[in-house]
């Protein structure tokens, strides 16, 4: 199983965003959507889970946080910014998971903390602090992950 792993698109779904998920069996979004449309974008692609993130309006589609078992892993998926700055250490410390995805931070990391894998994909959306936009996939259950610049 392929999982597309995408957050802080703030509205902007880029056409390259697009083609480096395509294929993928599911898709986990870290918040920060920033809209239905970018939602009905991804959906196309395949079914979407996404999380509220801290410039989403509260809407019932949008939880907090998504716990979920995808291929016999257990999965937490939070935007990160209610831990005010999310580090993976703190992350893994909050949340009894597998993996955890977030976003928030627009920094793509990979992490391993202890038995948990931290990911968060990068920003997707419009650039800021400087770096480029990315998304990730997560392969299931071997875990692994890549990381695509756009």
């Amino acid at each position: 199983m392929v999982i597309g792993l995408i957050a802080d698109t703030h509205g902007l779904l880029r056409p390259e965003a697009l083609r480096a998920l395509a294929g993928v069996d599911a898709i986990l979004h870290a918040g920060d959507v920033g809209g239905a449309a970018v939602l009905d974008a991804l959906e196309a692609l395949a079914p979407v889970r996404a999380v509220c993130g801290n410039t989403d309006s509260p809407a019932p589609n949008l939880p907090a946080a998504i716990d979920c078992v995808l291929d016999g892993v257990r999965i937490h998926v939070s935007h990160g910014h209610e831990m005010g700055s999310p580090t993976p250490e703190r992350l893994a410390a909050r949340y009894p998971a597998d993996i955890i995805i977030y976003g928030h931070t627009h920094r793509p990391l990979l992490k391993q903390i202890g038995t948990t894998l931290v990911v968060n994909p990068g920003a997707a959306g419009p650039r800021r602090f400087d770096i480029r936009p990315s998304v990730a996939r997560l392969s299931l259950p071997d875990r692994t992950v890549s990381f695509i610049d756009l």
